[in-house]
């Protein structure tokens, strides 16, 4: 059960959900976001008719590079664990990686059949996991571009792939082109590709420490927390007005960061445990597709 704020709370939630920055440039839609692991920088990913990531000074906002060479938008720009490179997602079917410093292409991985929707390096930054409307989500050497494994059981696109923090496992969801109440989220072996759990949901995220998972849904309006190991609810985060897009733990565990879809357009802060309401994060003029923590939480 989520419980009322109280007055004090309230007040509180107010004043921290002030924007600190925002950042202007993307010429379309902008996607993705994710700070760099020492949190001095923040890349983005901006939709078709812009086509490029920028880098930005996590402090000032100042656009840092631009990095372009992809066909169609950006749908998702992550740092590699060591901060060195950037991967990021395209709907023209291919991911690309990038010296995070200088922004030179270093690598494209192509073999997808459909546009991508998700691209995210594995904690050790030895692999790359992508997820493309075709279908299917792949594993790839963060070095040499090589295709390592597909992972295929999901009816229509793959939504979004990442890994558990321990590397031993993928988390995927299924994509837009599901039905509303159908959308599946499935866990893999990181090794084998073999499918170990089904949960429902549209973006998933794992805990920390690898024992939850939380899934972001469209069609309810909710988020959820589900036992990592037995696929178990454990909890319902209940309080938006609008399609929950993304969902993510802060880097302590104690905390989730929801993001609402248009009707909404915020942010919401939820205690990780229990599942009631902090505070709300306003101030956005359209939906809320990606929402992360910093790497120190703040």
């Amino acid at each position: 059960m989520v419980l009322p704020l109280s007055n004090s709370l309230l007040h509180q939630s107010i004043i921290k959900s002030r924007a600190r920055l925002t950042l202007t440039g993307h010429d379309s839609v902008v996607h993705s976001a994710a700070y760099s692991p020492d949190g001095q920088r923040i890349v983005t990913g901006g939709g078709s008719g812009d086509n490029t990531a920028k880098v930005w000074d996590a402090k000032t906002g100042t656009e840092l590079l631009t990095l372009t060479g992809h066909d169609d938008g950006v749908n998702s720009a992550a740092y590699s664990p060591d901060g060195q490179r950037i991967v990021t997602g395209s709907y023209d079917g291919t991911a690309k990686v990038w010296d995070a410093q200088t922004g030179q292409e270093l690598l494209t991985l192509a073999g997808h059949d459909g546009g991508l929707w998700s691209a995210a390096y594995s904690p050790d930054g030895q692999r790359i996991v992508t997820a493309s409307d075709d279908g299917t989500a792949k594993v790839w050497d963060a070095q040499t571009g090589k295709e390592l494994l597909t992972l295929k059981g999901h009816d229509s696109g793959v939504w979004s792939a990442s890994y558990s923090p321990d590397d031993a496992r993928i988390v995927t969801t299924s994509g837009l082109t599901s039905g509303l109440m159908n959308r599946i989220v499935k866990v893999w072996d990181a090794k084998t590709g073999t499918e170990l759990m089904a949960l429902k949901g549209d973006s998933a995220a794992y805990s920390p420490d690898g024992k939850r998972i939380v899934t972001a849904s469209w069609w309810d309006s909710t988020a959820k927390v589900w036992d990592a190991n037995t696929g178990k609810e454990l909890f319902t985060l209940t309080g938006h007005g609008g399609q929950v897009h993304s969902a993510a733990y802060s880097p302590d565990g104690h905390r989730i960061v929801t993001g609402s879809g248009s009707g909404d357009n915020t942010a919401k802060i939820w205690d990780a445990q229990t599942g009631q309401e902090l505070f709300t994060l306003a101030g956005h003029d359209g939906a809320v597709s990606s929402a992360a923590y910093s790497p120190n939480g703040q």
